[in-house]
């Protein structure tokens, strides 16, 4: 096993802990005050059990509860105001934004790290080496569904064999992310595909099969690099990039599959709740120390000191909903 397989068990085995106790706690006035509750993507999971653990260690009575139900499900429970943080592996929508609005929740955007959308084959796909922006639309987008079905169709040099499809469910940020990039529209991807909300299943899906293509996270593909076959993308330059190294995801060279992680913070809580702030205070501290050893990418240093600014003023909306693909990131802080 792996470091960072067994990290992520530990942290699980962690974010069981933090669950159980937070449904068990007592809900009276002081009680809640003292609670913080985060959910949201699996991308990016992992950095907040790590500083959640670490928290706990620091504050031996601290209340922390850590879950996470996806990007979109998290989001709709942020803009409930049923908890105080939400992670994110894309930028909050419109019509999130406006449901967050119904309810008087505001919210600061905080940049965490960065990650790359890893494309993935089988180890027997001696062929699919670098795919372009075009080839992979044909791929994903919805105008394909149930008509590209081979691996001809999309190029005519590949063999005449079964296309098999694996990637994250359509209400992940993750589906957003990568359909927008190859699109050109969020959501506009097809439907005839094997999804999941674990990306674990993914990697097994492709593994297994000798026809098959799919995306994950980069620290999905890093833990289970010896299964996999990672497919370069061809970038704006004409170029086949990777994510691996990583330097390809902080320097904006594998565009434009590279994307921000997020926070975004109830500034509710982080008024009226004094361990909400002392946490996140906390999480943008230390969050840097584990981003690496799960799998994803630090910001560089003048984005976190931008980050933390961001956060002592209580700036509230986001600025990344014009950034683009493959945009540096300390543009939109």
């Amino acid at each position: 096993m792996n470091f960072i397989s067994s990290l992520k068990d530990k942290l699980l085995l962690v974010a069981l802990m933090f669950t159980a106790y937070g449904v068990t706690s007592c809900n009276s006035s002081e009680e809640l005050k003292s609670q913080v509750s985060i959910d949201g993507a699996a991308v990016g999971f992992p950095i907040s059990l790590a500083v959640a653990e670490q928290y706990g260690k620091v504050k031996p009575d601290a209340k922390v509860s850590v879950a996470s139900s996806g990007t979109g499900g998290g989001i709709s429970k942020f803009c409930a105001g049923d908890i105080d943080i939400v992670g994110a592996s894309r930028t909050i929508k419109d019509e999130e934004i406006k449901k967050c609005k119904g309810k008087n929740i505001e919210f600061v955007e905080l940049p965490i790290a960065l990650d790359g959308i890893a494309v993935i084959a089988n180890r027997q796909n001696n062929f699919a080496k670098c795919l372009t922006i075009k080839e992979l639309d044909k791929i994903w987008s919805a105008k394909s569904d149930g008509k590209i079905l081979t691996w001809n169709q999309v190029n005519p040099k590949f063999p005449n064999q079964k296309l098999k499809l694996y990637a994250p469910a359509s209400d992940t940020g993750t589906f957003d992310y990568m359909t927008q990039a190859v699109t050109g529209k969020a959501k506009n991807g097809r439907t005839d595909y094997t999804p999941s909300h674990n990306q674990n299943l993914l990697v097994q899906g492709v593994s297994g099969d000798a026809s098959a293509l799919g995306y994950v996270g980069i620290s999905y593909y890093i833990q289970n690099q010896e299964k996999l076959n990672l497919v370069a993308v061809e970038s704006p330059s004409g170029k086949c990039e990777k994510p691996v190294p990583i330097d390809n995801v902080v320097k904006n060279i594998y565009t434009p599959l590279s994307r921000p992680l997020f926070i975004y913070v109830s500034k509710k809580s982080l008024d009226s709740k004094p361990s909400v702030k002392e946490f996140v205070e906390f999480y943008l501290e230390n969050s840097w120390k584990w981003v690496d050893s799960v799998g994803y990418v630090a910001l560089p240093d003048e984005a976190y000191v931008k980050v933390k600014r961001k956060l002592a003023t209580g700036e509230t909306g986001t600025k990344f909903k014009k950034a683009k693909p493959g945009q540096p990131i300390t543009n939109f802080i």
